[in-house]
């Protein structure tokens, strides 16, 4: 079965997210990556739009079950290779020379909220599917390149918020927050995003050069300061 698919509409990528829950582990990066590879080699394609086929989830975000069978096993350095490749993600999204665009079709947990802030402009279902970072709740801190990501696409207070009680949030409260463009039916999501997906029709070197030096700190935060954490494996707090 597969992990990530993607269709071309005119001049739009589709890029649907088709594993149920859509947790993130090693198959996850590795086809996400030569997802965005393959839509780079289309140079008709002018925007994309990341989306989930499954009907509740957009992405629960990090698979825990595998990254626990993998240190359980003392295949520390699989992790490490797995959370330099969501990195490599993040940052590739964030500097992806046409407009992404998040479709958040249901639940965006941790990972996966923060998948949709590296995008560049995010629509939410209104009538199904939370927003939310549960990090607190399961003693996972977020890496300082995480917290740019996430305080590049929501305001400080909300995210202050957000972080610190694991709220979950709803696409109306988002979209009223600016979080998010619009918050849309079911039937007209993917109908909504795809046609602000095609209003953009910018040349992708000017796109990328604007990307770069707009996001240019965050990017030296996720080189130099993500993978102090990462090489030790810092990646959970004891009670």
């Amino acid at each position: 079965m597969a992990v990530i698919e993607w269709k071309k509409e005119n001049n739009v990528a589709i890029v649907e997210m088709c594993n149920g829950q859509n947790r993130m582990n090693q198959a996850f990066a590795e086809s996400i990556n030569q997802c965005l590879d393959e839509v780079l080699e289309d140079a008709d394609i002018q925007a994309m739009v990341l989306t989930s086929t499954d009907e509740k989830n957009f992405s629960q975000g990090i698979d825990v079950e595998w990254i626990g069978g993998k240190l359980h096993a003392q295949e520390n350095q699989a992790v490490i290779s797995f959370m330099y490749a969501m990195n490599n993600i993040f940052k590739r999204l964030l500097l992806f020379p046409v407009p992404v665009i998040a479709a958040i079709n249901g639940h965006a947990y941790g990972n996966g909220a923060i998948l949709s802030c590296a995008c560049d402009f995010r629509f939410m279902r209104k009538d199904r599917g939370f927003f939310c970072f549960p990090e607190v709740d399961v003693s996972i801190p977020f890496l300082p390149g995480m917290i740019g990501f996430v305080r590049k696409a929501i305001p400080e207070n909300l995210f202050n918020q957000m972080l610190l009680s694991g709220q979950r949030v709803a696409a109306i409260e988002l979209e009223t927050a600016k979080v998010i463009v619009k918050a849309c039916d079911q039937e007209t999501l993917m109908t909504e995003a795809i046609a602000f997906a095609n209003s953009f029709a910018k040349k992708r070197g000017i796109f990328q050069e604007l990307k770069e030096r707009m996001h240019k700190k965050l990017v030296r935060i996720i080189d130099e300061e993500d993978p102090e954490f990462i090489d030790a494996l810092n990646l959970f707090v004891a009670d």
